[in-house]
């Protein structure tokens, strides 16, 4: 899908089909983006992961709604502290941008999608590899995230989190633990 086709889907106009959510090719809504009609759209997970390059670039130029911060970290089981201090955010930020019901920045919105799409990712994996039948990917990427890990010199991937080369590093970590490329 071509990156002015995802814009045009995100920027719907106002009318009979306003208030619909913007569905990509790839099936899925897109996190926090907005439409013309200021609703946010939903999308977690499997679903970011699937989406191509150029659809992942649309959602974060829109910026994703604050809101969505409180509702990962609660998918995941972490408190939002501890996501917020992983991700390099600020809390008062945050928080006054939640109060106001404004989209992250650019670089706050990458930062969020980039857990979204690790869970999307891991899974993705146990699907590929099994039954995912009572696998909660948002609870077991946390857990993950805070354990120490050689490949890191015993840092936790949580603290690599905070910048896009972190969140690359952490994405190839998985998927070499997948093929058994390093344990």
């Amino acid at each position: 899908m071509s990156s002015s086709k995802v814009e045009e889907e995100l920027t719907a106009p106002a009318g009979p089909t306003a208030g619909k959510v913007a569905r990509s090719a790839v099936s899925g809504t897109f996190v926090g983006a907005k439409a013309r009609s200021k609703r946010p759209v939903t999308m977690m997970g499997t679903q970011l992961y699937r989406l191509d390059p150029q659809e992942r670039i649309a959602v974060i130029r829109q910026g994703i709604d604050a809101s969505i911060i409180g509702n990962l970290s609660l998918r995941m089981g972490m408190s939002k502290e501890s996501l917020l201090s992983s991700l390099g955010l600020s809390r008062a930020t945050i928080s006054r941008k939640e109060k106001d019901a404004t989209v992250l920045s650019k670089d706050e919105s990458e930062r969020v999608l980039g857990v979204e799409t690790l869970i999307g990712m891991v899974q993705t994996m146990v699907e590929q590899s099994g039954d995912p039948s009572g696998f909660d990917a948002a609870r077991w990427v946390s857990n993950w995230l805070s354990k120490p890990l050689p490949a890191l010199a015993g840092a936790t991937p949580a603290s690599y989190m905070d910048t896009f080369e972190g969140q690359k590093l952490v994405a190839e970590l998985l998927s070499m633990s997948q093929s058994g490329a390093y344990a």
